[in-house]
């Protein structure tokens, strides 16, 4: 059985220390645990949608992509289909779904494989034959839809800074596509300074993903890229043991995009404006299947 209510108000803030460096932190995962952090502002505008005025959800990405996660919630929740595509993906994980995938699939999502290299080709075949009644949700979220959601946590950002008494400070997310991180620098005064880094692929990949969605906008969010190109999941000794030392520290992040961006405020730390406040963008649903592949590559903490 599916809730179809949504209780929300303002997620808390928090101060933490990590490293022996203070910072805040934006429980954004303690929204809703279906629809925990930044997948929760890029749906809001979803979430008031009749039920009527949509059949099929239509999305694609990663097998274990939170942004999937919470596509089959809103879709289940709503009464929706919902046909979710991915690159092939490993004959044992077809047989036996686990994390992520295999919750969506509960929820009743449908999953179509793609080939690897013609896929983005085939996925603006299926966005071009849309039919009435679809709905298609680029990868992540990566859409102007996700303004509104961005912009309530603007402005509960401010309303926190307010109540600091602070109106300059620096506020950090790491970026996938990097939809948060460009709204936020829309909604936020130049005077809040906003720092991501690419968590898929470079700087490069980043700035064209923002021109993208707004090519007029003045001002961009800076990208922190001390630690360099990584190749987007793959398993990192040093990003499990900067994940289990933030766990220590009294919060548990997603171990895909979080460890990467905590990686760049330590090294940058000195140069940041204080204080900072991380968003933390949920996703931990996913640390199940992220924690299986470190165990398969057998990379832990000697």
């Amino acid at each position: 059985m599916i809730e179809t209510d949504l209780a929300f108000t303002a997620s808390p803030v928090e101060p933490f220390s990590w490293r022996g460096l203070d910072f805040f932190v934006k429980r954004d995962d303690l929204i809703d645990s279906r629809f925990s952090g930044n997948k929760f502002r890029k749906l809001y505008s979803l979430f008031k949608l009749k039920k009527e005025s949509v059949k099929r959800v239509v999305s694609y990405g990663g097998a274990q992509s939170n942004a999937m996660l919470s596509i089959a919630y809103l879709a289940a929740m709503k009464g929706w289909e919902f046909d979710y595509y991915v690159k092939s993906i490993p004959t044992w994980l077809e047989n036996d779904p686990t994390g992520n995938l295999k919750r969506a699939l509960e929820l009743g999502m449908r999953l179509h494989q793609l080939g690897t290299e013609e896929f983005y080709d085939s996925i603006e075949s299926i966005r071009s034959q849309s039919l009435d009644g679809d709905l298609f949700i680029p990868q992540g979220g990566a859409d102007p839809v996700a303004i509104e959601g961005v912009r309530i946590l603007a402005s509960e950002i401010l309303e926190w800074a307010d109540g600091k008494g602070l109106e300059s400070f620096c506020v950090a997310t790491p970026s996938g596509t990097g939809t948060t991180a460009l709204y936020l620098r829309k909604s936020l005064p130049e005077n809040i300074k906003v720092v991501t880094t690419p968590v898929v692929g470079d700087e490069k990949i980043l700035r064209a993903q923002w021109h993208k969605l707004e090519p007029d906008l003045t001002i961009y969010p800076d990208i922190l890229f001390m630690f360099g190109k990584h190749q987007f999941a793959k398993p990192h000794p040093a990003f499990l043991q900067i994940w289990n030392s933030l766990k220590d520290s009294g919060i548990e992040f997603d171990l895909v995009y979080a460890p990467k961006m905590w990686y760049e405020l330590e090294k940058s730390y000195d140069r940041l404006p204080k204080p900072i406040l991380y968003l933390h963008s949920g996703g931990v649903s996913g640390n199940v299947s992220q924690l299986q592949n470190y165990a398969f590559r057998g990379i832990g903490i000697q």
